[in-house]
C-alpha cells in the first residue's frame, strides 16, 4: 500500500511548490481493499490527506491510512491534515517518514496518538525520502534538490558537430525520458553559454504534458543571454528567470532592462571572482519556491555544482558504443568505472542507484552518499 502512495506522489513531482508532494491510500486491511489513492493536488493544495479523505467518504471510518510524509499539525492556508485524519475517525495511519519542518516535526504524529489512532513510522522510509527530496533540504538546508542530467557517449564525452553546437549522443527514447525529468522538476537551468550556442525551449514537450514545463532558469556568469534567444521570446508563456551577480545586471544594464521588459525575472545574487556563487543561487532558488532544480547544461556546469556539493542525484544517459545496444551488453560495460566517473564529476562521492534501459541507451541514476 505505501508503494501505492510513493507512485501517486511520484506521478504529481513539479507540481506541488512549494509544498511537497505527498501520497497517500486509505485501505480496508481486512479485506485488502483499497478505498481511495490521492497526491497532493497541483499549486501544493488541497494536501493528500483530504483528499483521499474525501474520495472515501463514511468508508474511511476504522480504516488504515498510508500515508508518505507526517500529516501537518499546523494552520496555515488550509486546516491541520492531522485533524482531518482524526475527524475521519481512521483507526490506523502508517507513515513512511516524519516531517522535518519545525511546524510538524513530530507533532503530528503525537496529536494522531493522542486521538486513539495507532500510528506506525519508517515503511520504506528510504524511497520515500527521495520522493520528498526537495522539501527536505528546503527546510533543513535552505536548497532545493538538485539532479544534474547529463547526457553522454560511451566514452562519457558530449561530441561536438562542426559548428561547435552539440549533437544528438543519445536516441529519441531517452530524449524522451529527459522530457519527463523536465516535468518533474520545478525548474531547469542552463547556463548562458548554453543559450547563446543551441538556442534551447526547454520546454517539456511529452504529449499532454506540455502544460508541466518547469521554470526555465539561465545561470549568467560573465555574459546574459540575448533578448532574441527563444527561451526571452517565449517568456510570457513559459516563466523565465535570469540569475547573475549584481555587477554582471549594472554592466549590462541596457540587455538586462530588455529582457525584463520581455518578461525575464531577474534575480541578484552574490558573486565570487566575478562569477554567481552556487550556494548564493540555490538559496535565491529556493526562497523563490523552488525545491526541485533539474541540472542540464554541459560539462562546466556540472562540475560547478558538483564542486560546490550541490549534486545530490546524477541521471546519466550513456549511449553505447558505435553499432551495439547496452542491451547486449554485460553489466560491467554498462557502468562507468570508479575512475571514470571522478574524472567526470571531480570531487563528488556517489552510489549507482538504478539502471534503466532505454531504447538502445542506458539510464544511470546516482546518489550522492
Amino acid at each position: 500500500m505505501m508503494s501505492l502512495a510513493l507512485s501517486a506522489a511520484r506521478r504529481a513531482l513539479g507540481t506541488t511548490a512549494p509544498n511537497p508532494t505527498v501520497g497517500a491510500v486509505i485501505a480496508d486491511e481486512t479485506t485488502q481493499t483499497i478505498i481511495s489513492v490521492a497526491a497532493t493536488a497541483p499549486g501544493g493544495r488541497p494536501h493528500a490527506e483530504p483528499i483521499a479523505i474525501g474520495q472515501a467518504g463514511e468508508c474511511a471510518r476504522g480504516k488504515t491510512m498510508y500515508v508518505t510524509l507526517e500529516p501537518c499539525s499546523h494552520v496555515g492556508r488550509t486546516p491541520p491534515c492531522a485533524d482531518a485524519v482524526i475527524a475521519a475517525g481512521l483507526s490506523r495511519v502508517v507513515l513512511a517518514q516524519e516531517d522535518p519542518d519545525p511546524r510538524v516535526s513530530g507533532r503530528g504524529t503525537a496529536r494522531m496518538r493522542a486521538a486513539g489512532i495507532n500510528v506506525e513510522r519508517g515503511v520504506l522510509n528510504k524511497e520515500a525520502n527521495w520522493v520528498t527530496r526537495g522539501h527536505i533540504l528546503r527546510v533543513t538546508e535552505r536548497r532545493p534538490l538538485v539532479q544534474l542530467k547529463l547526457a553522454v557517449d560511451h566514452a562519457l564525452s558530449v561530441p561536438r558537430g562542426n559548428s561547435g553546437a552539440p549533437t544528438w549522443v543519445t536516441g529519441k527514447l531517452a530524449r524522451l525520458r529527459g522530457h519527463l525529468l523536465r516535468a518533474r522538476a520545478d525548474a531547469i537551468l542552463v547556463g548562458a553559454r548554453t543559450v547563446t550556442d543551441d538556442d534551447p525551449d526547454l520546454t517539456c514537450r511529452l504529449p499532454g504534458l506540455a502544460d508541466r514545463s518547469p521554470v526555465r532558469i539561465v545561470l549568467a556568469g560573465r555574459e546574459l543571454p540575448s533578448p532574441r534567444s527563444r527561451l526571452v521570446r517565449s517568456a510570457q508563456q513559459t516563466p523565465v528567470w535570469i540569475v547573475g551577480s549584481r555587477k554582471l545586471f549594472a554592466e549590462q544594464a541596457g540587455v538586462a532592462g530588455e529582457l525584463s521588459d520581455l518578461g525575464a525575472k531577474l534575480i541578484e545574487v552574490n558573486d565570487v571572482r566575478g562569477l554567481p556563487w552556487l550556494p548564493a543561487v540555490a538559496e535565491a532558488l529556493v526562497a523563490e519556491g523552488v525545491t526541485r532544480l533539474l541540472v542540464e547544461g554541459g560539462p562546466t556546469m556540472w562540475r560547478a555544482f558538483a564542486g560546490a556539493g550541490l549534486a545530490d542525484e546524477v541521471i546519466m544517459f550513456r549511449a553505447p558504443p558505435t553499432d551495439s545496444s547496452f542491451a547486449v551488453l554485460p553489466p560491467p560495460r554498462q557502468v562507468p568505472g570508479p575512475e571514470e566517473l571522478a574524472a567526470l564529476l571531480p570531487g563528488l562521492s556517489l552510489s549507482l542507484a538504478e539502471i534503466n534501459h532505454v531504447g538502445h541507451d542506458v539510464m544511470l541514476t546516482y546518489r550522492k552518499n
